[in-house]
């Protein structure tokens, strides 16, 4: 279980084989780590499932190595243009996922990666990005110049970089922390940094080409991955059997809870929620990120149970409002009309008015 989504085994993965599960997509949303909220937005999980269904099948036409087989319905794998409906449920390649040992915020990677052998979730989270809008944290830790932009201090408004960029975070950690090249190259263990790269950028090409098609900009975004040792892939039909270990893109795709789009100026994507609560609710916020800083300074991991405030739900209008702009932005960005919502313009409008 994850914050939006269920994990369903079939059969386990191991170190000589890939496992076989599925992603069943809630309707629940999490926004500054916090994990579940108190709200569900309606058809969400659908959304979300879509999407990356449909990126994926895109990925692959490309040439793309995914963990993706298909969607879910009534017990069937098929392919999302053979869904009768929405799905919910999708069908996934599962690899390995060691136990992470810490002490405190002291993580030990060597014992993960001895765990896990050549056949693993790589530990980390690989961004792209080709605008740094208004929320990106990249205002906060780096200077325009780092970029090669002529401005001295971040604008108010959304800034085109002239080439994608590339960053690595941790993925397991209870604080997710951005890395230098070198300590990321080092938390992969014998997945290369420079295939992770590549792959993330083509997978930032594709997804930025599909968008525009659809009248959107891609601003960034972030994958995930399996690396899948030789001698395993050598026994994989699906691999090939390709002399090297090979990486594949895991986890969900080009949606809007894992990339920022852009429609007409106007966010479309979870960054939306993040805003209209830094607006709303800037107690809690404001008490996420103290508990976030305390818990660094005291090397605590679990960061949330320092926070003193909790999120208060949300109203029934702008979980509406989020509702049509999951369900309407899926439908433009797909080029089909999957869900009943107002058109992408009107949804807009109405998140302009939150």
């Amino acid at each position: 279980m994850t914050s939006v989504k269920e994990f369903r085994i079939e059969t386990e993965a191991t170190a000589d084989s890939l496992g076989t599960g599925s992603f069943v997509f809630t309707d629940d949303y999490s926004v500054f780590d916090w994990g579940k909220m108190p709200d569900q937005i309606p058809d969400k999980g659908a959304s979300l499932c879509t999407m990356g269904a449909f990126n994926f099948e895109l990925l692959e036409s490309e040439g793309v190595p995914t963990h993706y087989r298909g969607v879910v319905e009534n017990g069937d794998v098929v392919p999302l243009a053979e869904a009768s409906r929405p799905p919910w449920e999708m069908a996934i390649d599962l690899t390995q996922v060691p136990d992470l040992p810490h002490e405190g915020r002291d993580y030990d990677y060597d014992a993960y990666h001895e765990a896990a052998g050549e056949n693993f979730l790589v530990p980390l989270e690989i961004v792209f990005r080709n605008r740094v809008p208004v929320g990106s944290s990249l205002r906060r830790r780096t200077e325009p110049a780092d970029h090669g932009l002529e401005f001295e201090t971040w604008p108010d408004e959304a800034v085109d970089l002239a080439e994608p960029i590339v960053e690595f975070s941790t993925k397991y950690e209870e604080g997710d922390r951005y890395l230098t090249r070198q300590e990321a190259d080092s938390i992969a263990g014998i997945a290369d940094i420079e295939e992770l790269e590549a792959v993330a950028l083509e997978v930032n090409r594709i997804v930025t080409e599909q968008a525009e098609s659809a009248g959107l900009a891609h601003e960034d975004g972030k994958i995930e991955c399996l690396y899948y040792g030789a001698d395993t892939a050598a026994n994989d039909e699906r691999a090939g059997g390709p002399a090297n270990g090979e990486i594949r893109v895991a986890d969900v795709v080009g949606t809007f809870d894992e990339n920022r789009f852009n429609y007409e100026g106007t966010q479309l994507s979870k960054e939306v929620l993040r805003q209209y609560h830094k607006r709303t609710q800037p107690e809690w916020v404001e008490a996420v990120a103290e508990a976030k800083t305390r818990a660094k300074r005291e090397n605590v991991a679990d960061w949330k149970s320092l926070c003193t405030v909790d999120p208060e739900p949300l109203e029934d209008r702008v979980l509406e409002t989020a509702r049509d702009m999951y369900c309407a932005g899926t439908n433009a960005y797909t080029g089909r009309e999957l869900f009943d919502a107002p058109p992408l313009s009107s949804a807009i409008g109405s998140v302009q008015g939150l």
